[in-house]
């Protein structure tokens, strides 16, 4: 043929060959599309928190709350308060472990149990990608980490490659766990954006203030109490004790921990697992130990 024109039933022809063109493309689009939205919904974060006060405490489950738009949540917890657990496991009787609610574990043991028990044994689907552990009813500063049930839950997750923040509202009574849990879900969000370091832990105090004034970045202070220990004589004059005291005073610097709750700052003390004490090896090497 000496034109481009098409005979009338080529035309037909051709609009047939685009019908059947677009039939084939669309659902492949479709399908790419569902594809799509099957990896984004698999990416949603997984948070796993826990606690030291129990999982039915208002921290935790204002923390969970708060936690919910930044992922699914899973809340594995002790059945009781187990403050000042410190970063002990149970390895003399059974672990049982009952569902409480929507992924909501109650466990009959320590943090270190709760957390090893739902990365570990089989609680959660899938590896959390970070651990938090709060919001517990009173300050963790100074050498309180080397106690606390609710940091070593974040020991924890950091021991098992997971990142992990401990989050403390440091107050004795009236508490408000509202702004504590807000500030979590900031730092939560920003740590999925920019990580955080290797073998290290977080360990975040926020004071009881309606008006925060920020945060700042810690190091620990140390302090010094009266009256550890109070002994006390039963009704058949033996003796029993409590330990336990009042705080006289605090120090360390206005880098410190205690400085920053103290004046209305969020305190954030990054936490290192290596206890080894570097700037003593020197010293110690010169030893000659007979």
């Amino acid at each position: 043929m000496g034109n481009n024109k098409f005979p009338p039933f080529l035309k037909h022809v051709k609009y047939i060959e685009f019908l059947s063109v677009f039939y084939y493309i669309v659902p492949i689009v479709l399908t790419l599309k569902n594809q799509t939205k099957m990896v984004k919904k698999a990416e949603k974060k997984v948070i796993l928190v826990s606690n030291d006060d129990g999982i039915r405490s208002e921290g935790i489950l204002k923390l969970a709350s708060a936690l919910k738009r930044l992922g699914t949540v899973y809340i594995v917890a002790p059945d009781r308060e187990r403050s000042a657990a410190s970063h002990s496991l149970t390895l003399h009787r059974p672990l049982r472990v009952e569902s409480v609610g929507t992924r909501m574990y109650a466990v009959d043991g320590t943090p270190t149990d709760c957390v090893t028990l739902a990365v570990n044994g089989g609680i959660l689907p899938v590896r959390p990608d970070i651990v938090v552990s709060g919001i517990n009813r009173g300050g963790n500063l100074g050498e309180d980490v080397t106690y606390s049930g609710t940091v070593s839950a974040a020991m924890e997750g950091t021991l098992l490659g997971i990142p992990s923040i401990a989050f403390s509202l440091a107050a004795r009574e009236n508490f408000n766990f509202t702004p504590a849990a807000a500030f979590a879900a900031r730092l939560v969000r920003f740590i999925f954006r920019k990580g955080m370091p290797k073998d290290t832990l977080l360990n975040v105090n926020v004071p009881n203030k309606k008006n925060i004034k920020g945060y700042k970045i810690t190091r620990q202070g140390k302090r010094f109490f009266s009256d550890a220990i109070v002994e006390k004589v039963d009704p058949r004059g033996k003796k029993y004790y409590w330990i336990g005291g009042d705080m006289q005073r605090w120090e360390g610097g206005e880098d410190t921990d205690f400085h920053a709750v103290n004046k209305g700052y969020i305190s954030i003390t990054p936490v290192h697992l290596d206890l080894t004490n570097y700037s003593s090896l020197s010293e110690l090497r010169q030893w000659s130990i007979k």
